[in-house]
């Protein structure tokens, strides 16, 4: 259940960059209230999950979806770019986090 949690932060942690993004500085209400909500429930289920899980591979989940969902969002939603490279290294993100995960799993 605590994986779960993580994984659910680290969801939100992507609305709460793209939120970011369209707030444009914070002057934007709408956005703004948006991401105070996603970062808000994004920490508190971060250290609802962190209660009992180790914090290195905990939050390399969650930074990892975060990051890798940001970047995803970005190319389908926003325009961005969708090079190699790019596509290549989000992947390397994702098997990092499991690699981390795996690894906790096994201690």
């Amino acid at each position: 259940m605590a994986w779960l949690l993580i994984v659910i932060a680290g969801l939100l942690e992507t609305g709460f960059a793209v939120s970011l993004k369209y707030s444009e500085g914070f002057s934007r209400l709408v956005p703004s209230v948006a991401f105070v909500v996603f970062a808000v429930g994004s920490f508190v289920l971060l250290s609802t999950g962190l209660r009992s899980l180790p914090v290195g591979p905990a939050y390399a989940v969650w930074t990892g979806i975060g990051a890798a969902g940001t970047a995803i969002v970005g190319m389908i939603f926003l325009g961005e770019s969708t090079a190699v490279l790019k596509l290549v290294s989000i992947v390397l993100i994702v098997a990092g986090v499991v690699g981390l995960q795996l690894s906790s799993a096994a201690s």
